[in-house]
């Protein structure tokens, strides 16, 4: 059956009783195509050049928001702005907003401004499709073997629509105090939402912002391009897609190309929003072992590359942190260019992202010691800093 089928038939008991997607697909899609970016647009000198931020010590969003420091958060979008980067892609935590809602809007209210103030945009990403199951444990685990990043909502909401009122909930009261806020580049309504349930959820969710869609423009995570596509007849307005670890920079190019010609064919921005290296030996999600050095950073494998594009693009990520999930952290995945302290691991990757060769920088490439347990367990021979 087709998916976006099985989403109507799922769905519409919940949706109707709290009358959130009144009105044919054809007016949603309607309202989507009037608000699309110009071709010029999206390959102008005013393109996202993004990172993914999640603070240095945070390893799950509702940690992020529960630990949200005003003043960690101003150094960090001043290293940003060394990177001449103008977008950051931030997820949220519905967890938390169940926790505390008042806490997440006063954090992300101050984070908006302090982004807006420095001249960079924000995407920020409602639900979450990898990660561990948000059990009270894993909220607040933070050994850095075993914590990681969160499904949000938790699978067990997911596959059961009649317990999507707080979901609903919570997309409501973002779309009612940000959907026309500026200070955001796009509204991220699901990173990669795979399998039937969470895609069938996803789609409720978008088809819902788009309901109450403002001046600011929704989109799915994608991992890919056909996955990005399946949500275009919700309502997303952005495709997106992730080559994180491609075999080449020939790879990637093919990549690149095929956003562009979807980009034309469909009159609408395609984004580059998750990227990290070139891995010749295997990207490292399966059982396989990394290469020699493939576990460090080296965005000067791919940063040109897109440079030379304009393609609206995103690196995971702005500070220095174990791998988001688990399968890459425990292969000694280490990801980011700057340390808490604003040194960087990379001067070449720093320099290559920043576009400016004569970028001043102090590199120290080592392990942050908060992190250190995940080398010393794995018997890398790395420096470890104090």
């Amino acid at each position: 059956m087709d998916m976006n089928g099985i989403a109507g038939s799922h769905v519409s008991a919940v949706l109707s009783r709290r009358n959130v997607l009144k009105g044919a697909v054809g007016a949603v899609l309607a309202s989507a195509a009037a608000g699309n970016e110009s071709r010029a647009a999206d390959l102008s000198p005013d393109y996202p050049r993004g990172a993914i931020y999640i603070p240095a010590r945070a390893f799950n969003a509702y940690q992020q928001w529960r630990d949200y420091d005003p003043k960690i958060a101003q150094q960090d979008v001043q290293l940003a702005r060394q990177l001449n980067l103008n977008a950051f892609r931030v997820w949220l935590s519905y967890e938390f907003w169940l926790h505390d809602s008042s806490a997440l809007h006063h954090h992300l209210t101050d984070f908006l401004q302090t982004c807006s103030a420095a001249g960079i945009r924000v995407m920020p990403v409602l639900f979450e499709g990898d990660g561990v199951e948000p059990t009270p444990a894993n909220i607040i685990d933070t050994n850095p073997w075993s914590a990681s990043d969160l499904l949000s909502p938790s699978t067990a909401i997911v596959g059961r629509p009649h317990l999507w009122a707080k979901p609903l909930d919570y997309l409501d009261w973002f779309m009612h105090h940000f959907r026309d806020d500026h200070r955001l580049l796009a509204i991220e309504i699901n990173n990669e939402p795979f399998g039937r349930p969470r895609h069938r959820f996803a789609y409720a969710m978008l088809q819902h912002a788009a309901r109450m869609r403002g001046a600011i423009k929704l989109t799915v995570g994608g991992a890919n391009l056909g996955q990005s596509r399946s949500f275009i007849s919700g309502g997303s307005q952005i495709l997106q897609t992730h080559p994180d670890f491609p075999s080449s920079i020939h790879e990637l190019d093919q990549v690149i190309r095929q956003m562009k010609k979807l980009h034309m064919v469909l009159n609408r921005p395609v984004w580059l929003t998750e990227w990290q290296r070139v891995r010749h030996g295997g990207s490292g999600w399966g059982r396989g072992v990394l290469a020699q050095n493939a576990w460090q950073p080296d965005y000067a494998s791919l940063a040109p590359t897109i440079h030379r594009h304009k393609i609206g693009n995103f690196f995971w990520s702005l500070m220095l942190k174990p791998a988001w999930l688990l399968v890459q952290r425990r292969k000694g995945t280490l990801n980011g260019v700057f340390h808490e302290d604003g040194a960087v691991w990379s001067a070449a990757d720093a320099r290559a992202i920043s576009g400016d060769a004569n970028l001043k920088c102090v590199e120290r490439a080592a392990w942050p010691e908060w992190a250190a347990a995940i080398p010393r367990r794995l018997g890398m021979p790395v420096k470890i800093s104090g």
